[in-house]
């Protein structure tokens, strides 16, 4: 077996990077990485997460995704509730390689809080979700009586 020397060789943060694309876009005057992966554990923490406003958990999610402090310069750039949905659900799509637009994105969240007098849900993983699903095929199988019907109890009288 041979050795390979790593002289000259790039490193794993410049083959990443190239690898990556490393794109980047400005959202409220903010420069911020083009999410190409979703961070390690961040699915599990946003379902944690899902119901929750607190503000420090929507920060956490949105530095995992855009980086550190992003949310607080979003926040002194004005950011609104709708558009932040609209971000973290183009950012999620990012992350799981599929190239949404912000239209479209904001096209799911507008759907998502248009429902019949629903309140807009506190996280927008159900849009990201939504997004990313792709059609399985046709109409389930029916589910037999035999299998949903109730059993008859007895009465002790």
């Amino acid at each position: 077996m041979t050795t390979r020397t790593t002289t000259g060789s790039q490193s794993w943060d410049a083959f990443w990077a190239e690898v990556s694309g490393a794109r980047t876009e400005v959202i409220r005057g903010v420069e911020v990485p083009v999410p190409t992966d979703v961070p390690f554990g961040f699915e599990n923490r946003l379902q944690e997460l899902s119901s929750s406003s607190a503000p420090e958990d929507v920060e956490e999610l949105v530095s995992a995704l855009f980086g550190e402090s992003v949310f607080e310069q979003w926040a002194d750039a004005g950011m609104g509730y709708h558009e932040l949905l609209t971000v973290l659900t183009w950012g999620m799509a990012q992350a799981a390689g599929n190239d949404l637009t912000f239209g479209e994105a904001y096209e799911l969240i507008q759907k998502e809080t248009a429902g019949e007098g629903k309140a807009p849900s506190p996280s927008p993983n159900r849009a990201a979700r939504r997004a990313q699903s792709k059609p399985t095929g046709g109409p389930s199988k029916r589910t037999s009586r035999a299998s949903t019907a109730s059993t008859r109890t007895r009465s002790g009288a």
